[in-house]
């Protein structure tokens, strides 16, 4: 699965992307973040706060509750504003 970090969300990480190969369990976003906060202090910090987090699943805004394929794209950003 493909995995795109945007903005602050990619600072604490370290990375834009990353390849990664989901376990059977991981079924939506909610499972996929709680996987991804085991990787690295640096996506357990990121994901520290859901309030700040915002998923898209191959560009379409979800919610956490959203079901994930291994074959998705799935992007992390934070809330976006405009004016």
């Amino acid at each position: 699965m493909k995995i795109l970090y945007f903005a602050w969300v990619k600072a604490k990480i370290g990375q834009a992307e990353e390849e990664v190969v989901i376990a059977p369990g991981v079924t939506d976003v909610a499972r996929l973040i709680r996987y991804l906060c085991t990787r690295t202090p640096g996506h357990a910090a990121a994901f520290a706060d859901l309030s700040m987090i915002r998923a898209a699943i191959n560009q379409e805004h979800v919610g956490f509750d959203h079901p994930i394929d291994p074959t998705d794209e799935v992007a992390f950003f934070p809330p976006i504003t405009g004016g």
